[in-house]
């Protein structure tokens, strides 16, 4: 089946299922979209962190910690999540917050919000602690009978578990949903371009944005006249408006523009263009028939961690002599088989695997040095490796839909590791454009 557009230039081009897809709608209704955070974190009565388990309805995460701070008095510092979690969603998590008094909880009365006191712990809720997310999902708006739509969700939930599980892409939120530029900034500071970089990150319009913004980086896109392109942009395009003011204080400072944004959005440039040439390389490998849920020889393959989760970090390349006890690991869910997130210290596999790994990289024209970013180094990355195949086993159920008559829906269940993307799944059962699924 055709993927959409967008989706490939993001480096996706196929589907692993065969299906014919449901359609549908994301989010009619915010609690269609319900995600609950798993850790193995066990809280007591003492230490400097207050541990509060935070559930939210259409909040952002950046958003909320910083009305929480606001309202506390505190730095935003002091509060710490495990992960972000989608804001069109209802969603449950642990954050602490330090040097607080549980008391203090008491002054939160925020729309949307529930905030209960869990204990109090000697260390602060940090990613590592985050291990997955347990998804409930109601899509909604198929334009078929509830029996049609039980059927495509059987057809396709037997495909997925066939096959172990789905490719293990990254969605487009890591590109961008509407504006999905993030990779082509960092191919630009890969190659060397930051002032390529920094005027696709500023000044390059999407057809989905609203009409003033495209129109506004339409003018300073032919222009390049900061100034004048200050008094068009919307207030909304905060981190854009700061580039611009740095460039016209420092004119042709392009790399240092970056430097005005937040640490965890200027590394997202690399790590999206990552993200797309292992998209890339992915779907190379699946249309060679090489399988996602067993080694074969010159794989490179990571190791489970306390977590249950795979771990990068330990790799192993597999040979003839160790090719069956891996396959053993791997179906025992002990190992797993992985692509690279290149950078300029990975290592590849060999045979037809490492000619698809290499042949990416020459097709797309990637220097692995470039992505030792001398006049950033904050940017740089040695790469690693990823897991190809994400492991869910999806729980489904088809009704009629009671907020749209004569269509259905499904409620789908499943659960996810960390960094991994519920979309991933979804697009599979719906095989639409990822806008629906925003």
């Amino acid at each position: 089946m055709e993927v959409p557009e967008i989706e490939k230039q993001i480096g996706i081009n196929l589907y692993s299922t065969d299906t014919k897809g449901l359609g549908g709608q994301l989010r009619q209704e915010i609690e269609d979209f319900i995600v609950k955070e798993i850790t193995n974190r066990e809280e007591g009565q003492e230490g400097k962190y207050l541990i509060l388990e935070l559930t939210k309805r259409d909040w952002d995460t950046h958003h909320f910690t910083r009305t929480l701070a606001r309202i506390l008095q505190v730095s935003q510092k002091r509060i710490s999540v495990a992960g972000t979690k989608d804001k069109r969603a209802l969603t449950t998590q642990k954050i602490s917050i330090y040097d607080t008094d549980a008391s203090e909880i008491e002054k939160i009365h925020l729309k949307d919000i529930e905030l209960k006191v869990l204990g109090r712990s000697r260390k602060s809720v940090e990613l590592g602690d985050l291990w997955g997310n347990d998804f409930i999902i109601t899509v909604r708006n198929i334009g078929n009978s509830p029996e049609e739509t039980e059927f495509l969700l059987k057809k396709t939930t037997d495909e997925i578990l066939a096959q172990g599980g789905v490719p293990n892409f990254f969605g487009i939120q890591r590109f961008g949903s509407v504006r999905p530029v993030t990779h082509l900034v960092g191919k630009a500071i890969v190659e060397g371009n930051f002032e390529k970089a920094a005027l696709l990150y500023i000044a390059e319009p999407f057809p989905d944005e609203p009409e003033d913004t495209k129109n506004a980086r339409q003018f300073v896109k032919e222009t390049r006249d900061f100034r004048e392109g200050l008094k068009t942009y919307p207030l909304r395009l905060g981190h854009e408006r700061a580039m611009m003011n740095h460039l016209i204080a420092n004119p042709e400072d392009y790399a240092g523009a970056f430097r005005v944004l937040p640490q965890n959005l200027y590394r997202m440039f690399v790590h999206g263009y990552q993200s797309f040439i292992y998209n890339t390389i992915l779907c190379r490998r699946i249309e060679a028939g090489i399988p996602l849920n067993r080694a074969v020889e010159g794989d490179i393959v990571c190791f489970r961690n306390e977590a249950g989760l795979p771990d990068s970090s330990k790799t192993e390349k597999v040979t003839s002599e160790t090719v069956n006890a891996m396959n053993r690991l791997v179906k025992r869910g002990r190992a797993f088989i992985t692509a690279p997130l290149p950078g300029f210290n990975t290592e590849f596999t060999s045979g037809a695997q490492g000619d698809i790994e290499y042949g990416v990289l020459k097709e797309l024209g990637v220097s692995l040095d470039g992505f030792n970013i001398g006049e950033f180094p904050e940017m740089s990355s040695k790469g690693t490796r990823r897991e190809v195949l994400l492991q869910v086993e999806p729980k489904f159920e088809a009704a009629a839909d009671d907020l749209n008559p004569g269509k259905s829906k499904t409620v789908l269940e499943f659960m996810l590791p960390k960094g991994s993307y519920a979309t991933t799944v979804l697009r599979e059962y719906m095989k639409v454009d990822p806008l629906q699924m925003d």
